[in-house]
This record gives structure tokens, C-alpha cells and sequence, in this order.
């Protein structure tokens, strides 16, 4: 039967009909928040690029970690900015690294927030690439050893997942033997399985201070036109052993995330990057859109799509505004 047998504004009529009908949920609980730290003490500077975002100091640390606890927000992931760089970026796997000294402090103020911590060089590098870099050439195997070292130092001092972002060929597999090997063998692996070129860094970039020295990250991060490339790359990660699973970026990814939704039944996270955060900022305070309701609907699309984790720096916005939608 048709119209006006079928009318299917009926569902549509009241604010809690629509709840009850509603096909997707958004609850903080979905949320990963990123976090940036910094060395020195008592540091929360804005970052340009990012409004509302900050770079932390680890004293700070507490009064954030209980902000974002208090929204019901269960897990964070960390990304640090090194006092110094190298060619091999030898702070990020030193026992008293600013990420490693981030995790103690965010487990000594609440133990039950989740740590998740990115496993990468690029924040770290002098040269500001993934990996060892030798005659201008990215080394995938060289790499992984490294990257080892780095999850393992992080699971030392309390991390509870690893997330290697690098895109480096066996990187899962080489971090879950040395987690393993290192009597880390509960620790979770949240892979970056697929992770593209992407303009939409930008403002992350200038967040970690990261952007290449020279070339970009083409031969490992993977081309914007390639799906079924994704599956292979997902496909890996799942026989090396990741738990979970991540698309990056989110929204200009949304079919891929789909697909490999479809494809796998590890939990799956997208990241909501610097660049999809940037663009709602600046258009929301030139008054060309309602800041609050295109978050939302971004957040929506990303679950639509079918991620079951959200990694945003909207996350802690978006809970308040979901609060007072309940």
C-alpha cells in the first residue's frame, strides 16, 4: 500500500517519538579524546589551528582527565611533543618520555580512564617521517623494532591499548611479538589498519610540529582513490593480531568505513581528524553553520557509517550537548 495508507511522517511527529525510533545512537561512551602534552609545568596553550583544543603539561593533566571523566568519556589517547628530536626519536620509548610520564600521571588520577597511546615516529623524528629514514628513504623493518620498544615502554608504566599509526608493513605483527615477549600479553592493539594521505592533517601537524622536512608520506600512508586496498590492509592487521581496528580520516571515509564494517567483526574505530575539526570551528565562527548540530551530524554519519569508536576532538562538546538532549 501507498500514501496516505503510508505516511511516514507519523514517526517523525514528536521529539521522543523520534528518540524511540531512532535507527543510530551517539552516547559519550563512543568517544576517544585526543590529548597533546607537553613539557614544562603548568602549560595549557591553545592551539591555533585547533580553538578549544590544547597543548597539556603533565601537571595539568589531572584537571583534565577529571573533566573528561565527569562527561562520562571513557578513554583517551595521547600524543606527545618531545623536548628534543632525533633520527630515531629516542624520547618516545625513554622511560621518562613526556608520554610515558603522561601515563602515570592520568593512571595516579582516575585508573579506570582508558590510555591509549599512539605508536609512531613522526612526532619524534627530527626528519618528522613514521620511520627510520636512511639516503631519503623510509625503512619499513628498520622501523619495527623501534616501534616495538615504543609499545612496550608504554605498556610499562600502564597503557592500557597501543594504537601504531605509521602504516609500516608488519607492524602489528612486530608489536604484538614484543609485547608479548615482554610479558605484555593482555594489552590491547588498536591499529591504524587504515590510515590514508590526506590533507586533512594539517592542523595536527602544526599541533606535534610533524610536518615532513622533506617529501611527504605517500609510499606508506595509502592513496585517497584505493578501497579495496583498505580490505587488504585491514585483512593484515587482522591476522597479525590487532583487537581493533581504525579508518583515518572519518568523513571524507565514510564508504570506507562502511566496507570494512561489513567486511570484520573487530570493534572499529574512525578518527574524526584535525583538519573535519577545523573546518566546523572556522565555519561556526564565521556564523555560516550551527556548530552544535553539524557536530552532531557528523557524529552521527561516522556510527551511520559504521564506526563502533569515535576518536574527535569534538568529544568533550558533544557529550555536554548530548547531555542536555536526554
Amino acid at each position: 500500500m501507498s500514501f496516505p495508507t503510508v505516511r511516514l511522517r507519523r514517526l517523525r511527529a514528536t521529539p521522543t517519538l523520534r528518540a524511540m525510533v531512532r535507527e543510530t545512537t551517539l552516547s559519550p561512551a563512543q568517544f576517544i579524546y585526543p590529548l597533546f602534552v607537553v613539557h614544562g609545568r603548568d602549560v595549557r596553550e591553545e592551539i591555533a589551528s585547533m580553538p578549544g583544543v590544547y597543548h597539556h603539561s603533565v601537571d595539568r593533566l589531572a584537571r583534565e582527565i577529571d573533566e573528561v571523566s565527569a562527561l562520562d568519556i571513557p578513554a583517551v589517547i595521547l600524543f606527545g611533543i618531545p623536548a628534543s628530536k632525533d633520527p630515531i626519536g629516542q624520547e618516545n620509548f625513554a622511560e621518562d618520555g613526556i608520554v610515558q610520564q603522561a601515563i602515570r600521571a592520568i593512571k595516579a588520577a582516575n585508573p579506570d580512564m582508558l590510555v591509549i597511546t599512539d605508536v609512531c615516529l613522526c612526532e619524534y623524528t627530527d626528519h618528522g617521517h613514521c620511520g627510520i629514514v636512511r639516503g631519503g628513504e623510509i625503512l619499513n623493518d628498520e622501523t619495527l623494532d623501534i616501534l616495538g620498544q615504543v609499545a612496550v615502554s608504554h605498556a610499562r608504566v600502564g597503557a592500557d591499548v597501543v594504537a601504531p599509526s605509521g602504516m609500516m608493513d608488519g607492524m602489528v605483527s612486530a608489536i604484538r611479538a614484543a609485547l608479548d615477549g615482554a610479558g605484555y600479553a593482555g594489552i590491547s592493539i588498536l591499529s591504524y589498519a587504515i590510515k590514508y594521505a590526506s590533507a586533512f592533517y594539517g592542523p595536527f601537524r602544526e599541533a606535534v610540529h610533524s610536518t615532513p622536512s622533506f617529501g611527504d608520506r605517500r609510499t606508506h600512508q595509502m592513496d585517497s582513490a584505493n578501497v579495496r586496498e583498505a580490505l587488504r590492509e585491514a585483512q593484515l592487521d587482522v591476522d597479525e593480531g590487532a583487537d581493533m581496528l581504525m579508518v583515518k580520516p572519518a568523513l571524507a571515509y565514510l564508504d570506507v568505513i562502511r566496507r570494512v564494517r561489513d567486511r570484520f567483526d573487530l570493534p572499529l574505530a574512525a578518527y574524526n581528524v584535525s583538519g573535519e575539526y577545523s573546518m566546523i570551528k572556522a565555519a561556526a565562527a564565521h556564523g555560516w553553520l550551527d556548530e552544535r548540530s553539524a557536530v552532531i551530524e557528523t557524529l552521527i554519519a561516522i556510527r551511520r557509517a559504521g564506526a563502533d569508536l569515535i576518536l574527535t576532538y569534538h568529544a568533550k562538546d558533544a557529550a555536554r550537548w548530548l547531555q542536555t538532549l536526554e
